[in-house]
């Protein structure tokens, strides 16, 4: 395997919007250790680049290369909304990702011989085509969203026609309901921008890549689920997303975290993180420090230092006891602690694999993209967690859920199903498990490729 290695060159092309970059770097790290011997070229925009990669420990045989991401410099303010932001990505096309592969080749002196990439990138798969070489596509999102794309004509008519309904026909996934779709999806007509044309061309695209590479475990996914994607596609492999850390052992608590919940009992902190990319309006952050107060719970809230100032006066002093607020926090060493008991989240794809992995039940306050989808998997699919009523925080409704969660027998189900699914977690990263034969038929589809 080393020697077949030697003198490929796989070309990278990340998403640089929401959290969708770290999945794919984790994803190629493990390829650069499998294969030492090959050259990952992972090209992206300048921002992005930047700060992923000024981290220690990339191996010598990943490099980053930087493309524009489009936002003209006379027309800055055109990217002011994140929608527009991505739009004007997208709208860079092949040309823009070509650049990349041509810095990317005079610096190593190698051809490109693949090309891994984001499916949102779905471009990509033109520029692989002009070369020839064979085209792999990573789905970031939760993986049972990618049924979405392949039934959105019938979504989209549903959802015209009839509102909110189950979607009964997606097989595996009957409990999905128009409400959890990513709203982008359901976009037609004038409204209709380029990254919704982009989704809707999913379910054309992904059956011509080599294979799509999930970012989560099979054995959590409905079999019905994975058995019409594998009918789909040419190839459906998982490589387990385990949660990593890039930063240096010394960075990882800088903030106290991990000591403070040393100090605290088992499972019995709630965690509070809503990630980077959007945050809970105004009166939602106050609804849930009232709610944290009056709970009588230690909670660790990690929230963006900008929006500290919205904190109702005096909060921070009256729950310093029980509580720690920060604006940065090691989550997945966080969800991996005892003490954790609760995640209260967005659901994210990358926070929801990093609370399954770490058995903490959830919480979840769905934004936008896939997170409804992985509430609906958190609440109905796997039992793990409940979602915020109308999807919004209330003050009852959060004391409720945490109540729930923390200390209410009836909660006990939801408690011992995060643990089993914990479990499902660990028995997958076994060395003879699916995922590890996975990540070596992915290796092997490299290094055959002419």
């Amino acid at each position: 395997m080393p020697n077949s290695m030697e003198n490929k060159h796989v070309a990278v092309f990340a998403f640089p919007f929401g959290t969708h970059f770290m999945p794919l770097l984790n994803l190629v790290l493990k390829l650069a250790q499998a294969a030492p011997n090959c050259s990952f070229s992972f090209i992206c925009t300048q921002k992005s680049n930047a700060t992923h990669f000024n981290r220690p420990h990339i191996p010598n045989n990943i490099k980053a290369y930087s493309i524009s991401d489009g936002i003209p410099m006379s027309h800055a303010q055109l990217a002011n909304h994140p929608i527009e932001k991505v739009n004007l990505f997208l709208k860079t096309g092949p040309q823009n990702l070509q650049k990349g592969i041509l810095l990317a080749e005079a610096d190593i002196e190698k051809r490109v011989t693949c090309i891994i990439a984001d499916a949102f990138v779905a471009s990509s798969l033109l520029v692989a085509q002009s070369l020839n070489v064979p085209w792999i596509a990573f789905w970031p999102p939760m993986s049972c969203s990618l049924s979405l794309y392949f039934y959105i004509d019938l979504i989209r008519d549903l959802a015209r026609r009839a509102g909110n309904i189950t979607l009964d026909f997606l097989p595996g996934l009957s409990n999905f309901r128009v409400e959890d779709m990513p709203q982008d999806l359901l976009i037609v007509g004038e409204r209709e921008t380029v990254f919704s044309r982009t989704l809707a061309s999913l379910a054309k695209v992904l059956p011509q890549a080599k294979a799509v590479v999930m970012n989560f475990f099979e054995e959590l996914d409905p079999p019905l689920f994975v058995q019409d994607m594998r009918s789909k596609l040419q190839s459906l492999l998982y490589v387990v997303p385990l949660p990593s850390s890039l930063l240096p052992p010394s960075d990882i608590d800088s903030s106290g975290c991990l000591s403070w919940l040393d100090t605290k009992s088992s499972k019995s902190v709630a965690y509070v993180c809503f990630g980077t990319v959007v945050a809970p309006p105004p009166h939602e952050l106050v609804t849930v420090a009232e709610a944290l107060e009056e709970s009588g719970f230690p909670f660790l809230w990690s929230l963006m230092e900008g929006l500290m100032d919205l904190l109702p006066n005096g909060f921070l002093e009256r729950t310093k006891v029980r509580g720690k607020v920060v604006s940065w926090a090691p989550q997945s060493q966080v969800l991996a602690h005892d003490s954790s008991g609760v995640f209260v989240s967005n659901c994210g794809a990358n926070s929801v694999t990093e609370s399954v992995c770490g058995g903490v039940p959830m919480i979840c306050r769905p934004f936008f993209g896939d997170q409804g989808v992985a509430g609906r998997l958190v609440e109905d699919v796997w039992e793990i967690g409940v979602v915020m009523e109308g999807k919004v925080f209330t003050k009852n409704g959060l004391l409720k859920s945490l109540n729930l969660i923390l200390a209410q027998e009836e909660g006990k189900r939801i408690r011992d199903n995060a643990l089993k699914v914990k479990q499902t977690v660990q028995d997958a990263t076994r060395p003879e498990g699916q995922a590890a034969r996975d990540l070596k038929t992915l290796i092997e589809i490299i290094s055959t490729t002419s």
